[in-house]
């Protein structure tokens, strides 16, 4: 079971993860060792609410595929055990991620005070850059 909030819980069989050889430099061992992890969750076809589930697919994250499988590869640690519990915790915050709130933003003036500085800056560059012109004899 992983748990994404209180009111939502992940069964073992909507999570599918394969174990699969680690790629990159490592020596003798990566050769032979199938420690790293992919991690396959369909959002179609799984236990969470409708809400989650468009959330999920209105994000435009490159691990997730059109017909809505999410994919993660998890090959940090040389255990299996530890690239497992890294994709599930990877997996839980993604689906957090999606359903957060955003803060609606408001748009703020600039103060008269701060307007008026800005002018009053530029007036004097101005004047700084008219006075490097030609001398007049």
């Amino acid at each position: 079971m992983l748990k994404i909030s209180n009111a939502v819980e992940l069964a073992d069989w909507e999570i599918e993860i394969t174990q699969i050889r680690a790629q990159g430099a490592g020596g003798q061992n990566v050769n032979k060792v199938a420690s790293a992890v992919h991690l396959r969750f369909d959002i179609q076809n799984s236990s969470l609410p409708p809400f989650y589930k468009e959330r999920l697919m209105a994000l435009s994250d490159q691990r997730i595929s059109k017909d809505g499988v999410i994919v993660i590869k998890a090959q940090s640690f040389r255990t299996l055990e530890l690239n497992k519990d890294d994709a599930l915790q990877r997996l839980k915050e993604l689906i957090q991620e999606a359903v957060k709130q955003q803060k609606a933003r408001r748009p703020t003036k600039p103060t008269k005070g701060s307007q008026r500085r800005r002018v009053d800056s530029k007036t004097k560059k101005g004047k700084t850059k008219a006075l490097r012109g030609k001398v007049q004899l």
